[in-house]
């Protein structure tokens, strides 16, 4: 196969995938991995792809490296959260003991939230000044306030949510990905997420179709491990999965 072809087969499955390893290039290519590893040496030279340890991730993934601020996710992809949000809250009963995840996703939910005999927890500014002006009984815990998505982290937060029970735990992320997980830019959110879903008896990811397929830099849970609340999907390779809930089917 000329280098050519080469490049094309590549991209084409690195594209496909959104991120992969060579061991999976060379198995599906029928290529030795040090013609893979060069391959994608040059790639990534001519910004056809990003080359990380052991694979590589297409281009368009560069953006779920970091997180945008919460003024610009607010209004992306309405619609869906619209249906996400209104679904979740109904999942709220009487007595029940609630975490929600900062995120605005999650900031859906609580639009539509009307329960008010439960109690409530979260580690969002915003959404805790939410919570109160709808009359609830809401606990911010404490911790290093981030700026970009107005997310309390750190070592006090993690302390606080390790004391908890929650019945339910409702949850955003950057990314769903059959090997990599629940995914999130930030390592100390994630290690907030994976706490709070630790401590919650049920918990619910929320996400809006684009978010599957996509990998950011650091998982925070496994997809067997949580339930999916999404619209519908459109990547079939996902239909396996009896804990992903479609909303608009």
């Amino acid at each position: 196969m000329l280098a050519e072809e080469r490049f094309s087969e590549i991209l084409k499955l690195v594209n496909e995938h959104k991120t992969i390893t060579v061991q999976e290039l060379t198995e599906l290519l029928d290529m030795s991995e040090s013609t893979i590893r060069r391959d994608l040496t040059t790639l990534h030279k001519k910004g056809k792809l990003i080359k990380v340890h052991g694979g590589a991730t297409a281009v368009n993934m560069a953006q779920y490296t970091r997180d945008e601020s919460v003024a610009v996710r607010q209004d992306l992809n309405i619609d869906e959260k619209v249906q996400i949000g209104k679904y979740a809250s109904s999942l709220i009963e009487k007595d029940d003991f609630v975490y929600i995840d900062a995120g605005t996703t999650t900031d859906f939910l609580i639009d539509f939230l009307t329960e008010q005999d439960a109690v409530y927890v979260t580690n969002g500014i915003m959404h805790a000044k939410k919570l109160t002006q709808k009359g609830c009984i809401v606990y911010l815990i404490g911790g290093e306030l981030k700026e970009a998505t107005l997310a309390l982290v750190g070592e006090k937060a993690m302390k606080t949510l390790g004391r908890y029970h929650f019945t339910k735990g409702f949850f955003g992320t950057n990314g769903i990905h059959i090997e990599s997980g629940c995914t999130t830019p930030d390592i100390r959110e994630a290690a907030i997420k994976e706490m709070a879903i630790l401590r919650s008896a049920k918990a619910y990811i929320l996400a809006d179709s684009t978010k599957f397929g996509q990998v950011a830099p650091v998982t925070f849970s496994e997809l067997d491990a949580v339930d999916i609340i999404t619209t519908k999907l459109k990547d079939a390779t996902f239909n396996k999965y009896k804990n992903i809930v479609e909303v608009a089917k």
